[in-house]
């Protein structure tokens, strides 16, 4: 099985660009909880403002990563049977009509081929990162171990977690299904 970094595809002239969203309390979500692969309790109803109003996409990411999608997108990942593997908030775009949620992975995989990749380097008691220290500081050309991801399609690699790792057959569905916005790398 392939495996591959899905990115939001920055290339594209026009496009929109998205604020941080906000809950039903009118706060700023954390964009930190979205890399830990747990269940999330969110208060709704969400919301996420434009900060660049441009070409609406059905996949794209705020600065910090974390996914946003379209309902079309949400069918595609429903009828490859990963309810399992993320959880979605229902997110009012602004500007949009069409719906939209806010993706959360609930998986985080070991699976950095450290040996593959064409740097690594990791976080140290020095850099003050004392939570983090083991993790991953750095990852150039980023290769997973295959054998070491199980039955599961989408997810983050433990340690580089801001990244987005699909299989084959999800990236497939999505490029079948015409999704906008998505831009995928082999890893």
């Amino acid at each position: 099985m392939k495996y591959f970094e899905l990115e939001d595809d920055m290339r594209i002239r026009g496009r929109w660009l998205l604020h941080n969203p906000i809950d039903g309390n009118g706060q700023e979500l954390w964009h930190g909880q979205f890399f830990d692969g747990l269940e999330l309790s969110i208060q709704l109803p969400l919301r996420i403002d434009m900060f660049d109003r441009g070409q609406a996409l059905d996949f794209s990411t705020n600065a910090f990563g974390v996914p946003v999608i379209h309902g079309r997108v949400k069918a595609v990942f429903e009828q490859s049977g990963l309810q399992d593997q993320m959880q979605l908030f229902p997110i009012s775009v602004e500007g949009q009509s069409d719906p939209y949620f806010l993706m959360n992975l609930l998986r985080v995989i070991r699976c950095i081929d450290d040996e593959r990749c064409k740097e690594v380097a990791y976080r140290t008691v020095e850099e003050g990162y004392e939570s983090r220290i083991g993790e991953y500081r750095k990852v150039v050309d980023m290769r997973i171990d295959p054998s070491k991801v199980g039955g599961v399609e989408i997810f983050r690699p433990w340690g580089w977690q801001t990244t987005l790792i699909v299989s084959e057959r999800v990236r497939s569905a999505m490029e079948e299904a015409g999704v906008t916005g998505a831009f995928f790398t082999e890893v």
